[in-house]
């Protein structure tokens, strides 16, 4: 009964056939597509601390020696350290996406 319906009015289902189609085409045009999703590196810190010691001083004997070694490390984009005058230091390593953290980890360890 419901097919009748459109079989006796050709017309009135290929307006309906048309319409449905460009309902469609415009949905797809308005749904929204995410280039670059919001994924945070991996990132692996290392920490030190040189007690009374300056920035200057921290940088130049747990700092450099740190660096050096860690530079390279497998799937590493790049580093940043941080010493501060109460004796701190902290180096943060950040790893590609989709890097294992894990085995990331222990090459960090092996090396310092």
């Amino acid at each position: 009964m419901f097919s009748a319906f459109f079989i006796n009015r050709p017309k009135f289902a290929l307006v309906i056939s048309i319409v449905l189609t460009m309902a469609g085409m415009l949905s797809i045009a308005m749904l929204p597509v995410t280039e670059y999703p919001a994924i945070s590196p991996p990132n692996i810190v290392v920490a030190g601390v040189y007690p009374g010691a300056s920035a200057e001083v921290v940088e130049a004997t747990v700092g450099t020696p740190i660096e050096d070694a860690v530079n390279g490390v497998e799937d590493m984009i790049y580093m940043s350290s941080k010493s501060a005058n109460d004796g701190s230091y902290s180096l943060t390593v950040t790893f590609k996406v989709g890097a294992d953290v894990d085995m990331a980890l222990v090459r960090v360890q092996n090396r310092v």
